[in-house]
């Protein structure tokens, strides 16, 4: 390079660095600073703040941010989201002039964040271009559209018994360790190619069983269309209690948008405990079960953020998933029956049936779901009031034949009638079923075609008809997302389908070709007497001989 150009290289350099310095001007900005007067376990009292408003944040030495919780008159009550060891009595607060806020953005999709917005999957910083508090009123009731549109979950018991529906909000509740994740889980593997993002919030869990859920997205590739944001165990109380409206404010961003979210809330009990901590360090009073007053309010301000958009407004729906832990099946206990109100209905996973070995372990007959039937399939509403209520006749009568009584022929019927429907709606985890082999299994139940196969049979003659419901029309499929009633051609088509999938497990040896479409029970109640009838004739030939 020529020395003349290289000197005007520098002189433009310089020139534009003279320039910026004489337009800088010094500006003076006030900073509010208070001091620590004393610290407990996940919060902090702070003096010398005389503006601070509820939950503006404030920062403290270390990189450390808290919320104002507790705004009285002569100091105020500090809720920590951090390490906050190595803060001490006397050390500076700085007050920052805005509440808790949280990224949010398409950058979000498929990382595993804290709720500060803070990556942890060690990909790098999360770049987005705007942020939302994580604090913000919920739709109102005019801007709300009804629920129409389905969610498909991929578990048969819950599509076609308890369905739900875009905008809806379905409490998920049992003891632990009875498959409550697992529902969750499923129906986030069955929104591939659904165009519904899904947001995962884990609130106080265990490190290891975050690994586990996320190995289990990563592995079935649903961390593509997927944000988790975690609280572990160990973490503060303060990061437990904002977890759950930093996620929301992620996915309502999304659904501003126009697009179909949902969200998983895993578990609103480890959120309510956390919050019941802080009430109690700060001295609110405490009420029933030690939880402080507006614990109600707490989870409603969060849940009614839940719902359908109208059209105007884009369309978007967020549909909530909340988790609750009861303690002894008691789901009239304090936080349960509070969200039970709260939700439009609940999915009940009984210990017993658990233990029996029937998973999913729904309990039908304490789950229910007040608005998703408005927004079900045309072609599941044709066969779940008729399947509800044989399963319901099975169970009393199945509690009835345990003491051993005498069974009628017709009674005997609706008993094996009922297994099958109980071994149909088994499902393994992590395998969610299309439409149309749910619609398949469930017109062939209340066909009755599975009565006269074993009952051991019952899972290869399911796969069998899994693999035929492939080879439904695409017209007929079709239909299924847009009819508004299920005809008799299309069902026809569906059992002929079923009929012959299923055929060669109903044959049995030495039955009556002619008894083929009868239950089991007759099958079974007429060899019986030929133990008895067939030695006659010989025992009458040796006499006469």
């Amino acid at each position: 390079m020529e020395p003349e150009s290289l000197q005007n290289v520098f002189d433009r350099a310089f020139t534009g660095i003279s320039q910026v310095r004489d337009a800088f001007v010094h500006q003076l900005r006030p900073r509010e600073i208070g001091t620590i007067t004393s610290i407990a376990t996940g919060i902090a009292k702070v003096s010398g703040l005389s503006g601070v408003g509820f939950e503006e944040v404030l920062r403290f030495a270390g990189d450390v941010y808290g919320i104002a919780f507790n705004v009285d008159e002569d100091e105020i009550g500090v809720v920590l989201l951090g390490d906050y060891w190595q803060l001490h009595t006397g050390d500076e607060v700085e007050r920052r002039g805005h509440v808790m806020d949280v990224p949010v953005g398409n950058a979000l999709i498929g990382r595993i964040l804290n709720p500060l917005g803070r990556p942890l999957d060690g990909k790098g910083p999360v770049v987005t271009s705007g942020r939302l508090p994580i604090e913000r009123t919920a739709p109102h009731i005019m801007d709300r559209a009804p629920v129409t549109v389905p969610l498909q979950t991929g578990i048969k018991v819950i599509d076609a018994l308890i369905p739900i529906g875009r905008g809806q909000r379905e409490l998920i509740v049992g003891d632990r360790q009875t498959g409550k994740t697992t529902i969750a889980l499923d129906t986030i593997l069955n929104q591939r190619d659904q165009n519904v993002l899904c947001v995962y919030c884990a609130i106080g869990q265990r490190a290891s069983g975050v690994a586990k859920v996320v190995a289990a997205l990563r592995e079935q590739g649903a961390m593509d269309y997927t944000i988790v944001v975690v609280t572990e165990g160990n973490d503060p109380p303060g990061l437990a209690y904002i977890a759950p409206y930093a996620a929301t404010s992620i996915a309502e961003h999304f659904m501003a948008q126009g697009r179909d979210v949902l969200i998983v809330y895993d578990d609103l009990t480890h959120h309510a405990r956390a919050y019941r901590e802080l009430s109690l360090l700060l001295r609110r009073p405490p009420g029933r079960e030690a939880f402080p007053g507006d614990i109600f309010y707490l989870h409603a301000r969060l849940l009614e953020r839940a719902t359908h958009l109208r059209p105007e407004l884009g369309g978007g729906s967020l549909t909530a998933l909340p988790i609750i832990e009861t303690e002894a099946q008691d789901i009239s206990a304090y936080i349960p029956t509070n969200l039970i109100s709260i939700t439009d209905g609940q999915i009940y996973l009984s210990p017993s049936l658990f233990e029996l070995g029937v998973l999913p372990a729904v309990d039908v007959g304490k789950s229910v779901s007040r608005v998703g039937g408005k927004a079900q399939r045309a072609a599941y509403r044709a066969v779940a009031g008729d399947l509800k209520l044989a399963y319901a006749q099975f169970e009393e009568l199945e509690t009835f034949a345990r003491f051993g009584a005498r069974l009628d022929e017709d009674t005997r019927k609706i008993i094996e009638h009922g297994r099958r429907i109980r071994a149909c709606l088994k499902q393994p985890e992590f395998s969610p079923e299309s439409v149309a082999a749910q619609i398949a299994v469930l017109l062939a139940l209340t066909a009755k075609l599975f009565d006269p196969v074993p009952i051991d049979q019952m899972t290869d003659a399911e796969h069998a008809l899994h693999e035929a419901a492939a080879h439904i029309p695409a017209e007929v499929c079709t239909r299924f997302e847009t009819a508004e009633t299920l005809s008799d051609e299309d069902r026809d088509t569906i059992i002929k389908i079923a009929r012959r999938s299923l055929v060669r497990f109903q044959a049995k040896p030495g039955s009556n070709p002619d008894s083929k479409d009868k239950p089991t029970s007759d099958v079974h109640a007429k060899p019986k007497p030929e133990p008895a009838t067939t030695p006659k004739p010989k025992a009458e030939a040796e006499e006469k001989s």
